[in-house]
């Protein structure tokens, strides 16, 4: 993508390098520079993104909205993803797609569907390059897709995982280089996630050197990590927030749950929806888990921080979300936290004060409920769940 836009001349300069011809480094170099944006260059994704951005503005009127909508709102760098409702709507999307980035210089291609109805009406050299061998209705194996870091299990249209966990010595930092290679940007995993970080936390109370090899209960409890890592690939969530046979929704409300233990907080987001005929289907959004602090602090206090926290995950996930969002509810099994809310005429001390206001800048009192902890789900992803299996049932 960066090859296609053009630097200004003006701005070429910054882009000047030396180049010795033949490898000869006895020879003077010559001096060169860069026509286009290059790898590497931290301008280089803001200022293609801009230029895809203008494309569909300049050109966006011969098209369908939904076209310049998807490239406005649906690219990233140069990974575009996109749902519709039917495959002759996808089908559509991606000719029109492909004119109208033309247009710019912008060539589209490494097309993927789950719909075989969709790949055929892409030319072959213009799809995955997986796809070629994949048989949609055959014995085939899986195919998987990454997008934005975050693996997409094609054939059965679900989210999930892919782990390979290298070698790394029984450190500090070799934990922490294993712990930070499972990319879960959707918090899905939060609760198995916690453990190792609770693990890590502890090391650095006990003074534990970076490069100093652990033992004893430190070491049994992270082989055993290690063992149940693995399983994570067992871990799946459907792409789509609804059903094919759902019909028509007629009301829409996330459920954001707030929870907090001596181990850390955990805020968990649900989609729920109501269709036309009655029926009703919940969906994960978002999850999110953070160790507490290693300086000591009180349970309503960290109960606070977790409900404060899912406010401002609830804002984004607002945000983000094409279709609008009827109700919004919060769910916490602190009354501390509710009797915090509810008084709007005490002065608090800076702690409580500075995360009352922003609760209360985004939300009212009669959207905060309790909820029994037994009932909360956040309450995994602020314990930590250490065996894979138990997660499993709980995410069924």
């Amino acid at each position: 993508m960066f090859h296609q836009v053009l630097i200004p001349e003006q701005d070429r300069d910054c882009l000047r390098f030396l180049w010795w011809k033949d490898g000869n480094l006895d020879a003077n170099p010559e001096q060169f520079r860069m026509k286009v944006h290059i790898f590497g260059a931290t301008s280089s994704p803001t200022c293609c993104n801009y230029a895809l951005q203008q494309t569909a503005k300049e050109y966006g009127s011969d098209f369908d909205p939904t076209v310049v909508t998807t490239v406005l709102k649906n690219m990233y760098v140069d990974d575009c993803l996109a749902s519709v409702d039917t495959e002759k709507k996808a089908a559509l999307l991606i000719k029109d797609l492909s004119t109208l980035c033309s247009k710019g210089g912008f060539h589209l291609t490494k097309w993927i569907s789950n719909s075989k109805q969709v790949l055929e009406s892409v030319l072959e050299d213009d799809r995955a390059k997986d796809v070629q061998e994949w048989n949609l209705e055959g014995e085939s194996e899986t195919l998987v897709e990454r997008a934005l870091g975050v693996y997409w299990l094609v054939n059965s249209d679900h989210l999930g995982f892919l782990i390979n966990i290298k070698n790394q010595p029984t450190t500090r930092r070799g934990i922490l280089s294993i712990v930070s290679s499972i990319f879960d940007p959707l918090g899905i995993v939060s609760p198995f996630v916690m453990t190792a970080k609770t693990l890590l936390q502890k090391m650095c109370k006990n003074s534990i050197g970076w490069d100093e090899e652990i033992t004893g209960s430190q070491l049994k409890d992270w082989k055993n990590w290690l063992t149940q890592a693995k399983e994570l690939e067992n871990v799946t969530l459907e792409r789509c927030y609804k059903p094919q046979d759902f019909g028509k929704t007629t009301c829409q409300e996330l459920h954001c749950f707030a929870d907090a233990s001596e181990v850390g907080i955990g805020v968990v987001i649900y989609l729920r929806l109501i269709s036309e005929t009655g029926k009703i289907y919940c969906s994960f959004v978002l999850g999110k888990s953070r160790v507490a602090p290693l300086k000591t602090v009180t349970i309503p206090r960290l109960e606070l921080t977790a409900s404060t926290l899912a406010v401002k995950l609830c804002k984004i996930v607002t945000k983000q979300l094409d279709n609008q969002v009827d109700q919004v509810y919060f769910w916490t099994d602190s009354m501390s936290v509710l009797r915090y809310i509810n008084n709007t005429k005490t002065r608090f001390q800076t702690f409580v004060a500075n995360r009352l206001a922003i609760i209360h800048a985004a939300t009212t009192v009669n959207q905060w409920h309790y909820v029994n902890s037994k009932d909360n789900p956040a309450d995994c992803a602020s314990r930590g769940i250490p065996v894979v299996s138990r997660f499993l049932e709980s995410a069924a």
